[in-house]
């Protein structure tokens, strides 16, 4: 892997957090980072393909591709091509992706290049893929829908992507729609949109969003039942005393 530190250690602190952190929304999440001091964290204007549903979360280790502009004509088509391809970054990195890894292609937002359609997608799940993520465009999108894996894009268009672009590298530092994107970062990804950290910081947001979530579930449900912004927005000792009385959890500040 050309930039990708990672081992077993990590593999094993992904596994011990995965399930906690797929508790925490990406909007839960965001706002603890920045508490954090982290900004740019979420990806601007990269939307699911096809929704997940309420309260379900994708969570896996970031996989980069980096794309550049076209220079020049394309390859030649043929033996020459083909042969071409099976050496270039976005293939090498499909073959290489691990199951719980997240695909995440830097293409430059450009929308008139699609980067995956439905047989690269299909190939990505079955390498245990957990979601393609592209800054940039997709393509084959009423195909792609069927293939079942979860997609977050810019645009859609039917062109393939050396229409505009070539792909330059993979496992290495990218720019993901505002977001500094390292290989092994640890992407949270929601019907809201996609949002990465680094390892550590994960195991911060795993440690503590879930409750952070149960919180602010209750606080809506006294919001909705006819409560006040002021006693419950946030919540004052006398509704912190009420919450750990009904729920059994305490606030933690």
């Amino acid at each position: 892997m050309a930039g990708l530190t990672w081992g077993t250690e990590e593999d094993a602190r992904l596994a011990a957090i995965r399930d906690d952190l797929a508790q925490v929304s990406t909007a839960t999440a965001n706002q603890m980072l920045l508490q954090r001091g982290w900004r740019n964290t979420f990806m601007r204007g990269l939307a699911p393909l096809q929704t997940l549903g309420l309260g379900r979360r994708l969570v896996g280790r970031a996989r980069t591709c980096r794309y550049l502009m076209r220079r020049g004509p394309q390859e030649a088509t043929g033996a020459i091509n083909r042969a071409a391809r099976r050496g270039s970054a976005e293939i090498v990195l499909i073959e290489s992706i691990a199951p719980g890894d997240v695909f995440c292609v830097d293409a430059l937002g450009v929308p008139t290049a699609g980067i995956i359609g439905d047989i690269l997608a299909t190939r990505l799940k079955a390498r245990g893929t957990v979601a393609a993520v592209i800054h940039g465009a997709v393509r084959d999108t009423p195909y792609l829908k069927e293939v079942g894996l979860p997609v977050y894009a810019a645009a859609h268009h039917p062109a393939a992507s050396n229409r505009d672009l070539i792909a330059i590298d993979y496992d290495l530092p990218v720019n993901m729609a505002g977001v500094q994107l390292l290989p092994g970062d640890i992407i949270l990804a929601d019907d809201e949109g996609v949002l990465a950290m680094p390892l550590d910081l994960a195991e911060h947001v795993a440690a503590h969003g879930p409750a952070k979530e149960h919180l602010e579930l209750w606080i809506r449900d006294k919001i909705a039942a006819g409560g006040s912004v002021h006693d419950y927005y946030p919540p004052g000792p006398e509704q912190e005393a009420e919450y750990a009385r009904e729920t059994g959890r305490t606030v933690a500040h």
